[in-house]
């Protein structure tokens, strides 16, 4: 039954797994869905869910999925009333929000003006401040001027992160250990930024040496914010999350509600519209948490959060978006158990991760208590060559992370997608790892893991398959 919203039929403004997502949380709405995609994903497992399809254009993203005008002929032909943008492409385009509004339609997200300042990474780094939430060591703005930078990098002490204010996915980033290595990377770091966000601003940041990656949760109407507690997002490759947990076995009761309280706090600040995710670099050595970044949309790693307090997110920020109350308060919202989803990529562990797009020629999904599996699959898909490599999450539940962990084993066991390589042996092989039980890792350690893992991943490939 559809509530009562002014929203009648969403257009879904992505493709892949959180598109189908987003299908479901508007179908259980009772909301017609239009989903745009491009000629490679004519195919799609989001287009076969959805009520009406609208081709954007050819396989090329700046074609099609960035290409607003397109996206905004296919909402005004079909009457949509909202778009969704899911993650990545123009999701936390400022522009883009202004222009759906701009056309009398319902931005899924936060408003552009939100998206323009928390976007910058820079001046996010300046609103934090502002309302007392700590910041990472380093420049309180772009540094135009690389002399400047280097003097600075050198007063913060190597090493240190130079990074794209417009940044995002883990490019326009650099770590510099010297003032040599520092010349040479943040050219670097800027022409990347320059390319890929249109925006060539760095900053710098003094490196945490074995920091730990933990971000929160927030929901807020544009008046009032309210957290879904913490996740941790350490086991990371190329700066790209793999394997995200929640809530962080590395906190303490009184340092979790210190940050979730900082989180809402700035999100507040800004009068904060949708689901979003403030993160935070977290320091073991001296218990200490800094700001990094606010993401305005919504997370690849939100089931995690979903399963352990037991709330639809992505309704949630629908309604809201729409112009309903948030409806709860912080006391309404509890957490329990403990939740870990790992990123099932088309890719070879065991071949330097190699992209593999090929044809599914057979899938089996696991089933049972407390697994989840968010996907963008069904036997005889040919995965597109155009995209990110993502295939789905899969997302387990236990009372507590030892159990968790185990579930994610027997649930990977019973994961078949054959026909293409995915990372499963990478996973299959880190539940197995003593570090990653006993939780003793921080954002560098899975790199230096692959470092000398390479005979495992092969051997755990000839297991899996």
């Amino acid at each position: 039954m559809a509530e009562d919203l002014p929203i009648k039929t969403i257009l879904i403004a992505n493709r892949g797994e959180i598109a189908c997502r987003v299908n479901r949380a508007a179908k259980e709405l009772g909301l017609q869905v239009v989903q745009v995609v491009s000629e490679a994903d004519i195919d799609s497992l989001a287009a076969r869910l959805a009520d009406e399809v609208k081709v954007i254009g050819p396989p090329a993203a700046a074609k099609s999925y960035l290409d607003t005008d397109a996206i905004l002929a296919a909402a005004k032909e079909s009457g949509a009333d909202a778009i969704h943008p899911g993650y990545g492409f123009l999701s936390e385009s400022a522009d883009f929000a202004d222009a759906v509004e701009a056309a009398g339609l319902i931005f899924v997200g936060p408003s552009g003006d939100t998206i323009r300042l928390m976007g910058d990474k820079a001046a996010a780094r300046e609103q934090a401040r502002k309302v007392g939430v700590p910041t990472v060591p380093g420049s309180d703005g772009v540094i135009a001027d690389m002399d400047a930078a280097l003097e600075l990098a050198e007063a913060v002490g190597f090493p240190v992160m130079i990074k794209a204010t417009a940044g995002g996915g883990g490019r326009g980033i650099r770590i510099a250990d010297d003032a040599e290595t520092f010349r040479k990377l943040a050219p670097q770091a800027a022409n990347e930024a320059k390319s890929a966000f249109g925006d060539g601003g760095i900053y710098v940041e003094k490196v945490i040496e074995r920091a730990r990656h933990i971000e929160v949760q927030v929901l807020g109407d544009g008046h009032d914010v309210v957290h879904f507690y913490d996740r941790e997002c350490s086991l990371q490759r190329r700066r790209q999350k793999v394997w995200e947990e929640a809530p962080s076995a590395a906190l303490n009761d009184d340092t979790r509600k210190r940050l979730c309280d900082a989180a809402v706090a700035l999100a507040r600040s800004v009068r904060y519209r949708g689901a979003g995710t403030v993160e935070f670099l977290f320091d073991d050595l001296t218990g200490a948490f800094h700001f990094i970044e606010m993401n305005t949309r919504i997370q690849v790693e939100h089931p995690v959060t979903e399963m352990i307090c037991d709330t639809d997110l992505v309704a949630a920020m629908i309604r809201v978006c729409a112009g309903s109350p948030l409806g709860l308060t912080q006391a309404d919202i509890a957490r329990e158990g403990h939740a870990i989803e790992v990123r099932l990529n088309a890719e070879d562990p065991a071949n330097a991760f190699m992209p593999f797009p090929g044809v599914v020629s057979r899938l089996k999904l696991p089933k049972g208590e407390g697994i989840r599996f968010d996907h963008m699959l069904y036997e005889g898909y040919a995965i597109p060559p155009f995209y990110d490599s993502l295939l789905g999450k899969l997302i387990v539940w236990a009372p507590d992370r030892a159990g968790a962990i185990a579930r994610l084993e027997g649930a990977l066991g019973n994961l078949e997608i054959d026909g293409l390589p995915t990372t499963a042996p990478l996973f299959a092989a880190l539940a197995q790892d003593r570090d990653v039980q006993s939780n003793a890792v921080h954002t560098r350690w899975l790199e230096l893991w692959l470092e000398h893992a390479a005979d495992t991943l092969t051997k755990q490939g000839e297991t899996t398959t």
